[in-house]
């Protein structure tokens, strides 16, 4: 059976988990309640940097790519990867989606048990700021690079998300660092932020292509 790129295995989910709660963080606690509140779709491009812990005195290698972002709430979201592989995450409400172009390969995980407790599932279902608040620890980070930032912490240590610093550049999400349990790093800058997109909720259906192998799991 065919392996899915190691890189976007281990990322995919996190990252399918994150964004849509990420997005959601915008511009501080009062921000966060109203976005929850007011923002129910939104759409981006975005470049991702993906990079391991060094080791051994080794340089960091860092691995870059491009796409774009969707998302409808309360439980659909998908990161189109178009350079330099291309590559899908889809979340249609059911079913979590990751599809490899090059090695032909989909991976299907029922949504719900793939993301748990993650932020993704927190912020689809959480009805106000409290409700995130019993679940993760939100606080205000310092400024910096022209961007106020917020930083959330998971209470529960059993996951594999360490932490999410979100960045905001005039009330617009602008980056996402997500900090994995092993210490791999994930950042996404975004750019054209448009809330309130209007979406169809067709665009996040998803069917495996003719050909291709289907894992489920």
């Amino acid at each position: 059976m065919m392996q899915m790129n190691p890189i976007f295995r281990k990322t995919a989910w996190a990252l399918a988990a994150a964004l849509v709660a990420s997005v959601a963080q915008a511009g501080g606690l009062d921000s966060l309640d109203a976005f929850v509140k007011n923002v129910k779709s939104g759409r981006a491009s975005f470049t991702q940097t993906v990079s391991a812990p060094a080791k051994d005195g080794q340089a960091v290698r860092a691995k870059v790519s491009s796409g774009s972002f969707e998302f409808a709430r309360p439980n659909r979201f998908k990161f189109i990867y178009k350079k330099p592989f291309e590559q899908s995450i889809v979340a249609d409400g059911q079913t979590l989606w990751l599809y490899d172009v090059d090695l032909a390969q989909v991976t299907a995980r029922n949504q719900a048990a793939a993301l748990g407790s993650t932020p993704a599932a927190l912020i689809a279902a959480a009805p106000d700021l409290k409700a995130l608040q019993a679940e993760y620890e939100l606080r205000d980070a310092p400024s910096a690079d022209g961007q106020e930032w917020l930083l959330a912490k998971p209470r529960s240590k059993d996951g594999s998300l360490q932490s999410v610093r979100v960045g905001f550049k005039g009330g617009v999400l602008a980056t996402l660092e997500i900090l994995d349990s092993f210490g791999q790093r994930s950042v996404l800058q975004f750019s054209g932020f448009e809330a309130n997109a209007a979406l169809d909720a067709g665009s996040f259906a998803f069917k495996p292509p003719a050909g291709v192998d289907v894992v489920r799991q």
